[in-house]
């Protein structure tokens, strides 16, 4: 067996053995699954092996900076039994080495997927350090018949180990007529490659998944990394603020009256959250509620959540439900109506009745695009009081706090 069919066989072992979905409870298992990826990257291409085995992870690093937060000791685990004729010991093992330079590539998740969690594969394209070019070079280099390919100032005392020799065979590889039928003198070619990533429960938006060596490969150097960056996509019901999340939620104007205990809202694990409002609670428009351990996973302490705040809105009735109504009735049960100014004002003037959106005159003012919670929202809502009914208005006897005031989506 050659050492890259070891190298493949030690890695789809420990592969299985350490997978984020067979390890749940392991809240470091996801990292660790990718420092594995990453370790068979480094492992299974010749030249970045080679610069490994030099220079340790300073090799496959710029300048041991900026690179992922791989452990020396993820090498000797995965492949410290077998023997490659190459040490996995931590420590430097010569000089800095450049490498290639990394491949950024934004990756758009959704928010059920930093919830719960996913397993992504996909199929990639990089470049690759040409094999037929090595193969073809190999044979010049060993080849006494180099003379007859026109390099005329190799003489018959040229030793084989020769620099000039090694320079006149780079010279014919360049030369249309010897070289590469497969890469044309390019050096590498374009090969297809399959790449695993979790996302990990919990994980921020804009973080980086870092698939260390796995990046375009050149002569020469070590290959740079490929490196996902996480763009959380609008959620048509929630929205994220840390480890905190916000929704609203419409009742009628029955349930803010009477109350209501019912499903109000359907979680991004597909659970549906049952609230009961107090009795004897009126529920005004904007009222907000928290419940508490309903918000995102903490990252890298999956158990620990934040709050899901819920802001209620009440839908009033619509003229047709007002025509079927008797109105008489319905007057005697409601509040009576404000009174007029006593006393009224000097001057009076009658206007027009001009229904209108509040977003004609809020547009102006934030902008397109504007998120009023992208800065303040975890500051807003960083609330501990004991109860989870918070009430905007006043603190009442039945124990209702102040709620921090906040703008639905």
């Amino acid at each position: 067996m050659t050492n890259a069919d070891e190298i493949k066989k030690a890695y789809r072992k420990k592969a299985r053995e350490h997978h984020p979905d067979k390890n749940p409870d392991d809240p470091n298992a996801g990292q660790k699954f990718q420092e594995m990826a990453a370790a068979y990257e480094i492992l299974s291409q010749p030249d970045s092996r080679d610069a490994y085995d030099q220079y340790g992870m300073d090799g496959v690093t710029k300048g041991g900076a900026g690179g992922p937060s791989m452990n020396e000791d993820i090498f000797a685990e995965l492949f410290g039994g077998l023997r490659f004729g190459f040490d996995f010991g931590p420590g430097p093992r010569g000089g800095r080495r450049a490498r290639g330079e990394d491949s950024v590539i934004p990756y758009d998740v959704s928010l059920e997927d930093l919830y719960n969690g996913k397993t992504v594969k996909m199929n990639m394209e990089k470049e690759v350090i040409c094999r037929e070019r090595r193969v073809l070079r190999n044979r010049k280099l060993a080849s006494s018949a180099k003379a007859r390919v026109g390099l005329w100032f190799i003489t018959r005392s040229a030793h084989r180990e020769s620099p000039h020799l090694e320079l006149c065979v780079q010279i014919a590889m360049d030369t249309p007529i010897f070289r590469c039928k497969k890469c044309k003198g390019r050096k590498t070619v374009k090969e297809k490659t399959r790449q695993e990533i979790y996302i990990e429960r919990g994980m921020p938006d804009r973080h980086k998944i870092v698939l260390a060596g796995a990046g375009d490969e050149e002569p020469g150097v070590p290959p740079g990394d490929v490196i996902f960056v996480l763009k959380t996509r609008k959620h048509d019901s929630f929205q994220r603020a840390g480890d905190n999340l916000l929704a609203t939620v419409h009742i009628t104007l029955s349930e803010a009256l009477m109350g209501f205990s019912r499903i109000l809202i359907k979680h991004l694990d597909g659970r549906g959250i049952l609230v009961s409002s107090p009795p004897g609670k009126v529920i005004k428009t904007g009222d907000t509620i928290v419940l508490r351990g309903e918000g995102m996973p903490v990252h890298k302490n999956p158990d620990t959540k934040g709050s899901l705040y819920v802001m209620l809105e009440i839908d009033m009735p619509d003229e047709e439900w007002m025509r079927n109504v008797d109105k008489a009735a319905l007057a005697q049960l409601l509040p009576p109506k404000k009174p007029e100014m006593d006393p009224p004002p000097e001057v009076v003037d009658e206007v027009a009745y001009e229904q209108s959106d509040m977003g004609d005159v809020r547009a102006p003012a934030f902008g397109p695009g504007y998120q009023f919670f992208d800065q303040s929202f975890g500051q807003q809502f960083d609330v501990a009081d004991e109860h989870d009914w918070i009430d905007e208005d006043d603190e009442d006897e039945d124990g209702f706090g102040e709620d921090p005031e906040c703008t639905h989506q």
